[in-house]
């Protein structure tokens, strides 16, 4: 994989870009805090197989893009008490600033429509996208994401706590490593033997290509300040599939099937035995209903 930049929306976006340039176009949106590998390779290479040109890129503030190390990361529970009592939560910016972001991309590749593909906070991105950004989405896919709306269920109180921990910025490469692997292993679906070499794999590739845990504090606070999009989600007009798993402990289900009751049209389905991940059992599936929703013909 060789990664290019762009400049978008003032800031430099890293990018993967795969398949037939004439080719109908799905952009890979990822969540908080991981970069654009965590997109699988096999998972890439099996849309590209199904006639598609596939991007993925790096969010704002995580891998090879741009980093905004000059603005500390504010902390989460300052920005929720704000945000409730209606002040200026103070973060850098939000995520329809991460929406433009995707918009720019597209623009500096002169890609006009593609099919919106967003995986966690991807997916918020993705709906945003979908929502204000109409003219350049051909189709949406929101995966184990959310509406942001008051009422629905989330992580459990130790599982919130843990994630809420400021991560370790100095030590080993082996200590920053096996503390990647251990916070992935709290919402990934759990091991069946096969999925610890891989799991390491990917966190050990990600760690080596960039490691960015402030980057990562300042998006959960973009996604904590920028509220529910509750409102937005009706006007989306893109055919839209709403994918979730069905033992996911960070965003749990419920979240999916409301995010697609609110999108007009919207198609829920539920994997088994998928946590908040993209586990290697799961993908056949997953790129079956992503190919078969965004077909060529479209």
């Amino acid at each position: 994989m060789t990664t290019a930049t762009v400049q978008a929306n003032g800031i430099t976006l890293a990018y993967d870009d795969q398949g037939p340039r004439d080719a109908p176009v799905i952009l890979l949106v990822m969540g908080l805090g991981a970069q654009l590998t965590f997109w699988p390779d096999d998972m890439v290479a099996a849309l590209v197989e199904h006639g598609f040109r596939v991007v993925r890129f790096d969010n704002r503030d995580i891998g090879l893009s741009t980093q905004l190390d000059h603005v500390p990361p504010p902390s989460p529970v300052k920005v929720i008490l704000k945000s409730l009592f209606g002040l200026n939560p103070g973060v850098p910016y939000r995520l329809p600033d991460m929406a433009r972001d995707a918009v720019g991309l597209m623009d500096a590749l002169a890609i006009g429509k593609a099919h919106i593909v967003g995986a966690s906070m991807g997916g918020m991105i993705a709906q945003l996208m979908a929502a204000h950004h109409p003219d350049r989405v051909l189709t949406l896919t929101s995966i184990m994401s959310t509406s942001g709306a008051r009422g629905l269920p989330g992580p459990s109180g130790e599982l919130r706590k843990a994630l809420m921990r400021p991560r370790k910025v100095i030590g080993s490469r082996d200590e920053l490593i096996a503390e990647g692997i251990a916070m992935y292993e709290l919402i990934g679906t759990p091991d069946d033997g096969t999925r610890d070499a891989a799991r390491r794999d990917l966190i050990t590739r990600a760690f080596d290509r960039a490691f960015t845990p402030n980057g990562a504090r300042r998006q959960l606070a973009a996604i904590l300040a920028s509220g529910s999009r509750a409102a937005d989600l009706p006007r989306i007009t893109a055919p839209t599939l709403v994918i979730h798993g069905a033992i996911d402990r960070l965003v749990p289900p419920e979240c999916g099937a409301d995010t697609a009751r609110r999108i007009p049209g919207a198609r829920f389905e539920l994997i088994g035995n998928m946590a908040h991940d993209l586990p290697p059992h799961a993908l056949p599936t997953i790129i079956k209903l992503i190919t078969d929703h965004a077909s060529p013909s479209q």
